[in-house]
């Protein structure tokens, strides 16, 4: 399993032709108490850095985006009504959506979790 991450915060965590999505430990920091999680419908077709859900905190709404192309296959249930799921374990349990993916090309556009290291410090 590899894991990679867009400059927007999400994370893509790849197994075969399966990536989990959801947003990084750092993004769900910023975001603070996360209230509400807009998660894509199943069968829907999403493009890399399209707009996958949104999701909703105390101090701000805004967008997820999909760090790979593909089809939301599964999503994550649990934060309809747990949504302090993606505080507690943002990387982990607070997964948000399971996309097959289209073009493995893309993982190209995306930072491994060094380069992201990396690119926090810049901010």
């Amino acid at each position: 399993m590899s894991m990679y991450f867009t400059k927007e915060h999400e994370w893509v965590k790849v197994e075969g032709n399966i990536g989990t999505v959801g947003i990084s430990d750092h993004a769900a920091h910023e975001l603070g108490d996360i209230t509400f999680v807009e998660l894509p419908k199943i069968g829907a077709v999403v493009k890399q850095f399209g707009v996958l859900g949104s999701i909703e905190s105390v101090k701000a709404a805004s967008d997820i985006f999909a760090p790979l192309s593909g089809k939301v296959i599964k999503v994550n249930d649990a934060l309809d009504t747990a949504p302090e799921a993606v505080n507690e374990s943002a990387e982990d349990a607070g997964w948000m959506a399971q996309v097959e993916i289209t073009d493995e090309a893309e993982l190209k556009n995306l930072m491994t979790q060094a380069q992201y290291d990396d690119y926090l410090k810049t901010l």
